[in-house]
């Protein structure tokens, strides 16, 4: 670690001067920061990623030739591990069997999406709800973009890409395909790109560590200047912590961490979502049930083993009572809102009480649109 730790030949020092910038935006902007990188963020990546999937197939023959090398490239390593006695590792087009993982992966990935703080946190600090409503309805040009970027995958694999990473694949591909000024823009997109989300991040975690801590349990009676200072600090902390982490572990870690946290977060779902259905559900069947989801995704989770990692190897596990391979999260999430479902009604049956709801007390208090304006709390915490 200690190794890792120091900034030796440079290596690291893009990530240092990164995270620099990083902080010292969020820091002096808040939210606005992020917010006004997003713009050259989504025409850099936007500009790279359509470029690449229509210059490189071209010059490779197209798509076909593209596809066929992939698949000549799959079969050579699925007869090569049954020849040795192995399962084969790859499949160009799902069989019948893959359905059901890819359908819970997708489901459970757009379950968990909004669960997480910081995806809630521009959400919350939006101006008025037709942003909300605009940003939504672009929103599905992103996953556009995903698929394409996934794509050169098999156009690197074309191209003749060899690397030990495959994180590495499509770097190598524009190293190896565009001239050096545009592998710049290219690489600086990835950077940019990187920084947006990483800001929305350390933002989310100082406000929520804010407000839930700071402010109720620490300092009930704290003042909006005060909440601002502790949301600045507490943002830096969390930089310097990432940073830490990266310089200093194992990148394998962040694999597994991104891996837990889809599994972890979608189980707070049934509190979350469902606390606002009537009836509710009973706080202590939500409580058992999200406590049987965290700890059955967390073993499978790390039962799982690939080439690569001993544990944390994947995200896909057997069903119990199907026999196919399913998401983690979604399985961890089907046992999560059946104890709590069950659990709420025998615990009603007994007449254990469910405690007071204060999404009920009284008559929902309605804000005129012209007065929601987010609380810019050292432009650093989510509007309350």
């Amino acid at each position: 670690m200690a190794a890792r730790g120091v900034v030796a030949g440079g290596r690291d020092l893009p990530i240092v001067v990164a995270f620099g910038i990083l902080a010292a935006c969020t820091y002096t902007a808040g939210l606005r920061a992020p917010a006004l990188i997003a713009f050259a963020k989504d025409l850099l990546i936007y500009a790279v990623v359509l470029v690449a999937v229509v210059v490189i197939p071209h010059r490779l023959g197209g798509f076909g030739a593209v596809f066929d090398a992939a698949q000549h490239k799959f079969d050579a390593a699925n007869a090569a591990a049954v020849k040795a006695g192995r399962p084969a590792p790859a499949a160009f087009i799902p069989g019948p069997t893959q359905f059901l993982a890819y359908g819970t992966l997708a489901l459970g990935s757009a379950m968990a999406l909004l669960l997480y703080p910081y995806a809630i946190t521009g959400v919350l600090a939006t101006r008025s709800r037709e942003v909300i409503r605009r940003n939504t309805a672009v929103l599905p040009l992103c996953s556009l973009l995903l698929a394409f970027l996934a794509l050169l995958g098999y156009v690197a694999i074309a191209a003749g890409v060899h690397t030990t990473n495959p994180r590495l694949a499509v770097p190598l591909l524009f190293e190896r395909e565009f001239p050096a000024w545009f592998t710049g823009v290219a690489f600086a997109a990835v950077a940019i790109g990187a920084l947006v989300p990483a800001a929305i991040m350390s933002i989310a975690a100082a406000s929520l560590f804010t407000r839930t801590v700071y402010v109720g349990y620490l300092r009930p009676g704290a003042t909006a200047a005060e909440e601002a200072r502790v949301s600045k600090i507490a943002s830096l902390l969390v930089k310097a912590g990432a940073l830490v982490f990266v310089l200093g572990f194992d990148t394998q870690n962040s694999i597994n961490l991104q891996l837990l946290g889809g599994v972890w977060i979608l189980q707070t779902f049934p509190s979350v979502v469902l606390a606002l259905w009537r009836p509710r559900l009973h706080r202590w069947a939500l409580l058992a049930g999200w406590l049987v989801g965290i700890c059955y995704g967390t073993a499978e989770a790390y039962a799982q083993h690939s080439a690569l990692a001993a544990h944390f190897g994947g995200s896909l596990a057997n069903v119990p009572g199907l026999g196919r391979a399913g998401y983690i999260a979604v399985t961890a999430f089907a046992l999560n809102l059946a104890v709590a479902l069950i659990g709420s009604a025998l615990l009603r049956a007994v007449g254990v009480p469910n405690g007071p709801d204060a999404t009920a007390a009284g008559p929902a208090m309605v804000v005129p649109e012209q007065n929601r304006q987010p609380v810019a709390v050292g432009d650093a915490v989510s509007p309350s």
